[in-house]
């Protein structure tokens, strides 16, 4: 028989619960390269999101100062001798953040921010609450529309289809580098898409083992790509990479049957 506590022990734990969740600790993960001009003011920024008390750069094989602005802004700082990629660069800052665990204690959460947003990063901090609160597995930020952004949606109609199809919802930003996930949740999504398709293989494989994702709105700023050959070459490659990263998913989903 299950007893129930007395509403004054319920009261206390329910406080002590409370005041666990607002003293969880998060990990800021800046994926960055040839940063160097705007990395100082994203870390400074990352560094006011309430309950974050570590900023990490992984600095993806840059050719400028990425690393020592960084170090010097605050940040701990790890490089990649040569670039290899953002999955591969989230990969290597959450190991981090879990080596930095401290033993006993809850494992930190993992809010990855990209580099270039520069001051409006700090307003990256509601993601943070559903998570924390067990509201959310995966909290993805909706930025407003990014003055220059070009494109005709293809890709964005792509990536929405593709997580549509496995989970009945439709996501506004499921292209949204900023997002804040549980570390079991990143734990699940591993290993991540390659390339540009890191962020729709993330979400189809959390919503697949039925992990809760929300998206919240965040007035965030970062360069966006606009209608010139450059934007038209970025949009392509990431054309590409989404659709293998959709590919592999629905091969893992309906494996060939044997003859």
């Amino acid at each position: 028989m299950v007893r129930a506590r007395p509403a004054s022990q319920r009261g206390a734990d329910e406080e002590a619960s409370s005041a666990a969740v607002r003293s969880r600790r998060v990990a800021a993960v800046l994926p960055a390269k040839d940063e160097a001009e705007r990395i100082a003011a994203t870390v400074r920024a990352a560094r006011a999101i309430p309950n974050v008390d570590l900023v990490i750069v992984v600095d993806d094989g840059s050719a400028d100062d990425t690393q020592h602005v960084a170090r010097a802004a605050g940040a701990v700082v790890v490089r990649h001798s040569q670039n290899r990629g953002k999955a591969a660069a989230m990969e290597t800052g959450a190991a981090v953040a879990a080596m930095r665990d401290a033993d006993g204690e809850p494992a930190r959460l993992l809010l990855f921010l990209d580099a270039d947003l520069g001051d409006t990063a700090v307003n990256a901090a509601p993601l943070v609450p559903p998570v924390l609160a067990g509201k959310a597995d995966l909290s993805i930020a909706v930025l407003p529309a990014q003055e220059g952004a070009g494109g005709h949606g293809i890709v964005l109609g792509l990536a929405r289809r593709a997580i549509h199809k496995v989970s009945g919802w439709t996501p506004r930003a499921p292209l949204s580098g900023q997002r804040c996930l549980a570390r079991e949740a990143f734990e699940a999504a591993l290993p991540l898409a390659r390339g540009w398709g890191v962020e729709t293989g993330m979400t189809i494989d959390l919503l697949e083992q039925g992990f809760a994702v929300v998206e919240v709105p965040c007035d965030l700023r970062h360069r966006a790509s606009g209608t010139n050959l450059r934007g038209y070459l970025h949009r392509g490659a990431q054309y590409r990479d989404i659709a293998y990263a959709i590919a592999v998913r629905r091969v893992r989903r309906y494996p060939t049957q044997p003859a």
